[in-house]
């Protein structure tokens, strides 16, 4: 029976399992109940489990059969701060918090996996790390349980380390779609504090008024943007916060902002980070005004090795239809921790349609939207995939047989 086709028959099991997360989602970096069900859903398998000390973390180790090296699979846990509009029956139960980027489908896609290839241990060569994250959405769960060793569970170096992201809109369902280099573009923030001095509203040549100096700013921002940097190396900012102010009649004493800054270099990350704080300074001296900048990197641009994608897409295309399989011509807009693990370990990342059956996936809202709809058909497909991915990058790892005595 290939992958496949066993992997379809775990599919009842693997949606109860991402419907039960889907209803109890956890943030950050502390999931009790997903870790608890996690734990649940491997119990039985021969596996060497370690659990995080300052996450709620899952690595599991799967010793193969025969000698080889070693690979690592990934699948994050967390959900976000949305309240969910999906209307699925399985909907959140929890105030406030959403699976709205499909983690829970990761998750469960990733339990797949480890029962697909514990069924195939006596002829795995090497051993198989499944890492079971949390804290992906901004918390940098993956630098955590890095710290904490899981890049080291196997006891020798990884050769290779895979993950999936399913999209509710990017792709039609059930298509595979990756590229060599830049997947997924690197993520920052910009806080900016315009510091003036406040006054009253009738009264602005009194005052140092800090609005329309934050307004410049972020103005100016698009501008520097777009005639500073390559449009084949593109940059994107979008202030996403502005507060200022308690009432119209008054002149208050800061204005502030936030920025996500996105780019798909690292030379373009480096000049931003010494750019925007410089600019949004010199502006607010301009006014005689002072503004605090503080810019933080958040994630690097994750960056798929060119032979792990090759592998990757080949693997998938013998194991799917060819035509279900994409190479994409330009990175994802999003921003992932697992740049981390590929800073360290040569592998690849890989995205997989999740709209729902005859739906317009083109149309359909999109990951982190609180109408976001992931479809349960994918998880079969992710738990084969990476099975697949794991055990003929391992078969790659086995030492040759001895020549044979002439």
């Amino acid at each position: 029976m290939s992958a496949l086709e066993r992997a379809k028959e775990l599919q009842p099991e693997l949606a109860r399992l991402r419907r039960s997360l889907h209803r109890e989602p956890e943030l950050g970096l502390a999931l009790p109940r997903t870790q608890e069900k996690v734990l649940a859903a491997l119990d039985g398998l021969p596996l060497e489990i370690t659990l995080g000390t300052g996450l709620t973390s899952v690595t599991a180790v799967l010793r193969g059969g025969e000698p080889g090296g070693a690979v690592l699979l990934r699948g994050d846990m967390d959900a976000l701060p949305v309240a969910e509009q999906s209307g699925v029956a399985y909907a959140s139960e929890v105030p406030g918090r959403m699976h709205a980027c499909g983690h829970d489908l990761h998750t469960a896609g990733l339990v797949g996996a480890a029962r697909l290839l514990a069924e195939r241990r006596e002829h795995l060569h090497g051993d198989v790390v499944f890492m079971f994250q949390p804290g992906e959405e901004g918390h940098n769960g993956a630098g955590a349980m890095i710290e904490e060793g899981v890049l080291d569970a196997a006891g020798k170096p990884l050769d290779a380390a895979y993950a999936l992201h399913v999209a509710a809109n990017q792709v039609p369902g059930g298509v595979v779609i990756t590229r060599s280099g830049t997947i997924t573009s690197a993520s920052d923030q910009l806080t900016v504090t315009v510091r003036g001095r406040g006054g009253h509203g009738s009264t602005p040549a009194l005052a140092k008024d800090p609005v329309p100096v934050a307004c410049e700013m972020v103005t100016a921002v698009q501008s520097w943007v777009t005639r500073t940097f390559d449009i084949f190396d593109p940059v994107v900012v979008t202030v996403g916060t502005f507060h200022a102010g308690t009432q119209a009649n008054v002149i208050p004493e800061t204005a502030e902002f936030q920025a996500t800054v996105r780019s798909y270099s690292e030379a373009a990350g480096e000049r931003l980070a010494e750019g925007l704080p410089r600019l949004v300074r010199s502006i607010a001296a301009a006014h005689g005004l002072e503004a605090e900048a503080d810019y933080v990197r958040h994630y690097p641009v994750t960056v798929n090795d060119p032979d792990e994608t090759a592998f990757a897409l080949t693997a998938a295309r013998e194991l799917f239809p060819p035509q279900q399989v994409w190479e994409s011509p330009q990175p994802t807009n999003g921003s992932e921790d697992f740049a981390h693990v590929l800073q360290r370990v040569p592998g690849a990342m890989l995205l997989v349609g999740a709209a729902p059956e005859g739906s317009d996936w083109r149309h359909a809202p999109m990951n982190h939207s609180p109408l976001a709809v992931f479809d349960d058909r994918v998880l079969h497909q992710q738990a084969a995939l990476l099975s697949e991915l794991a055990e003929r990058r391992l078969a790659g790892t086995a030492a040759p047989a001895p020549a044979t005595p002439a």
